[in-house]
């Protein structure tokens, strides 16, 4: 019987480093001019081959789904993963979430590119369904994981009754981020008042659903 083997993509420092120059190569170019740029542009912008993209990605719909899962893990890092960090150290749970909520906020209402990646991947899902299919097989476990493992510590802690991750994971967002998300896609924003208000009532909305009885 013969086993088909299947081929990984090259490993190692300076594989990494050229794969990296790939991912920030066509995320400029997949913003300057959407998902249109040819295999060839992209490697040339990255001082590599084509060939060097094909091994690294196989696709050019697995190197945009790369480059945008990239892009929205921003603005959970830095302050937003210390503050979701710190929630499991925290006295007063209802004040750490909140600030944690603005910290997080703050960083997708600032992150002009991330907007600008979501929306070309809005755009282009009616020429490439594909790429909405690779998105969603990827679930919300694989997103942002320092949501996930706060809320999970925070569970496994005891101060919050979280019997679905995935669901829980999901109302979060819904309730923090999925607004401005929303807004920005029709070319308008929430101000900086009705979006403090969003956040403290969907925290309480949060804890009041999970939150130890």
């Amino acid at each position: 019987m013969s086993v088909v083997s299947v081929k990984q993509p090259p490993s190692g420092p300076r594989a990494e480093l050229k794969r990296h120059a790939i991912v920030q190569a066509a995320r400029e170019l997949f913003l300057r001019e959407g998902f249109g740029v040819g295999m060839d542009a992209i490697a040339a912008e990255a001082g590599v081959s084509k060939v060097t993209v094909y091994n690294h990605f196989g696709s050019k719909e697995a190197l945009f789904t790369t480059v945008i899962t990239s892009a929205l893990d921003e603005p959970l890092a830095g302050e937003s993963s210390a503050a979701l960090e710190g929630l499991v150290e925290a006295e007063d749970l209802r004040a750490a979430l909140v600030e944690a909520a603005r910290t997080w906020v703050h960083a997708v209402r600032t992150s002009h590119e991330v907007t600008a990646l979501r929306n070309l991947v809005a755009a282009e899902l009616h020429r490439f369904p594909e790429l909405g299919e690779v998105w969603r097989h990827r679930g919300t476990e694989s997103h942002h994981p320092a949501v996930a493992g706060a809320l999970r510590a925070l569970t496994e802690q005891g101060r919050l009754e979280i019997p679905d991750l995935q669901v829980a994971v999901i109302q979060f967002y819904g309730l923090l981020v999925f607004p401005h998300m929303v807004f920005s896609s029709y070319g308008t924003h929430i101000d900086e008042e009705l979006t403090d208000r969003l956040i403290t009532s969907g925290v309480d909305l949060f804890l009041k659903n999970y939150g130890r009885r």
